[in-house]
């Protein structure tokens, strides 16, 4: 038996504040789609901005449905917006923000499983990473510089033969 380690760097910023501009900027445009969001069923909103490496932003929100699983949250939303307008133009960052209309969020919620594997789908179609920041409503606000960070092991096209 061999144990192994699996870790990835973080960083870690108090606020929105300490951002590169273009950073903030992007975060902003998430903060403020999510207050757009669809949700009365969670009352969990989440918005989510895509910069295109064609310096466009692409933007989603969460969709709720009372049929729950019809529901689509806002990372696929705007991934897969970016991937319909801008077909061949890689995805270089993601910025998530998520808020709660029940309770405050002051830390940043990730991406759901189903998320990640879409986002890791870009990163290896474009064969380069996708960054992501994450932030609740307040806080700190979490940035790691490649999706591949937070799904390791992650399930690929290499698995059916497409590599």
């Amino acid at each position: 038996m061999k144990k192994q380690h699996i870790g990835f760097d973080l960083e870690i910023y108090e606020g929105i504040e300490e951002l590169s501009s273009t950073d903030r900027g992007l975060l902003e445009k998430a903060i403020e789609v999510r207050e757009n969001a669809y949700a009365p069923y969670s009352n969990f909103q989440v918005g989510a901005a895509v910069l295109m490496e064609n310096g466009e932003v692409v933007i989603g929100n969460n969709q709720e449905n009372a049929s729950y699983p019809s529901g689509l949250c806002a990372e696929r939303v705007a991934v897969f917006q970016a991937g319909a307008l801008y077909p061949g133009v890689a995805i270089l960052a993601i910025a998530i923000s998520a808020a709660s209309n029940k309770h405050v969020v002051d830390v940043p919620a990730g991406p759901c499983g189903n998320c990640r594997q879409a986002i890791m789908e870009y990163e290896i179609k474009q064969r380069s990473p996708i960054s992501l920041l994450l932030q609740g409503q307040e806080g700190p606000v979490y940035k790691c510089s490649s999706l591949k960070d937070i799904l390791p092991l992650g399930f690929g096209n290499s698995f059916l033969g497409d590599s």
